[in-house]
């Protein structure tokens, strides 16, 4: 089989260098150019020092347009600037993990919302595909199942910690070493930008939902992985929705409901979503961990890929988490 071209446009970032690190490895890419304006002429290795002796690639300030797909790593509301600019022909599949182009708009309307274990067979079909934020992943795969069963009927609370790389890496006050260590801190109480993307997803499975959801978000004092906890009342036994949750993901090879409660250290390094379920007096709660920058970022972006290339979903990325 031919191997499938790839570019990155934005490679020095975070959520760049794990773009790399998954894509040197798949078998069935070639990484064609890696385009950074602040990195040009350098080995990738001066950016992501564990790249040393993985490859002899160097950043680019030139754009390949004969490819076969293109990551976009770029800052928020970039993106949009950039495909304005730059002409791609048509076949070239855009994969874009900002959030330019996540909400439904006029401007989005050729994107697919890239979030696996929901839109597969739109994602097979697409040719732009707009991959979902961190929180937003780790959050609505705790409230699809519910959702497709039309089960969400009163108002869903949730709290969610993730580690400083959620931030990028460029330095501000609040992801500075002396300010994140031995320090825990809530942010956009409310009002965080990813509720838009969980209310879309959950009502084009329940239109009707119309309740509130409450999203506290905390900053850790750790470098990877997100974990939320989701609660809400509902009409049905432990078991029963252990069991719904089992049939909404038994295609899905990278989420596994687990009966005991969740580390983040289980999912850090790897691709995985692990759920855990448990009732108290009629209220659900569950557990959501991921990576934020694997299957909350790049690891996602590339099992889109996968699937818009009709290649084992799972190709490039059965890793294993560390175990200390």
């Amino acid at each position: 089989m031919k191997k499938i071209k790839a570019g990155i446009i934005g490679g020095a970032g975070y959520t760049g260098g794990e773009l790399l690190r998954l894509l040197l490895r798949h078998p069935d890419i070639d990484l064609a150019f890696v385009h950074s304006k602040s990195n040009a002429g350098n080995p990738l290795h001066a950016a992501h020092p564990d790249l040393l002796g993985e490859t002899e690639l160097r950043f680019s300030d030139s754009i390949q347009t004969d490819i076969d797909v293109m990551f976009l790593c770029l800052g928020h509301g970039d993106s949009k600037v950039f495909l304005a600019e730059t002409l791609f022909p048509d076949a070239v599949k855009i994969i874009d993990l900002s959030q330019d182009f996540r909400i439904k708009s006029p401007e989005s309307e050729d994107f697919v919302y890239g979030l696996t274990e929901m839109n597969t067979s739109q994602i097979r079909e697409a040719q732009r595909l707009a991959n979902p934020g961190c929180f937003a992943t780790a959050i609505q795969l705790a409230l699809l199942p519910l959702a497709d069963g039309q089960l969400l009927r009163n108002d869903i609370h949730i709290s969610a910690i993730t580690g400083s790389t959620g931030a990028g890496q460029s330095l501000t006050p609040t992801s500075h070493f002396s300010w994140r260590n031995n320090n825990i801190s809530i942010y956009k109480a409310f009002q965080h930008q990813h509720l838009k993307e969980i209310t879309q997803s959950v009502q084009s499975l329940q239109p009707d939902f119309d309740r509130r959801m409450n999203f506290i978000p905390f900053r850790g004092n750790f470098t990877r992985g997100i974990l939320a906890s989701v609660y809400l009342d509902i009409d049905i036994s432990i078991n029963r929705a252990i069991e719904i949750y089992r049939e909404y993901y038994q295609e899905s090879p990278f989420v596994h409901i687990s009966d005991s409660n969740p580390d983040i250290k289980q999912v850090v390094n790897t691709n995985n979503a692990i759920l855990h379920l448990d009732q108290h007096n009629g209220t659900l709660h569950i557990i959501s961990a991921i990576d934020n920058l694997l299957k909350g970022a790049s690891g996602q972006a590339v099992q889109n890929m996968n699937l818009m290339f009709n290649i084992p979903e799972t190709s490039g990325l059965r890793l294993k988490a560390s175990a200390f």
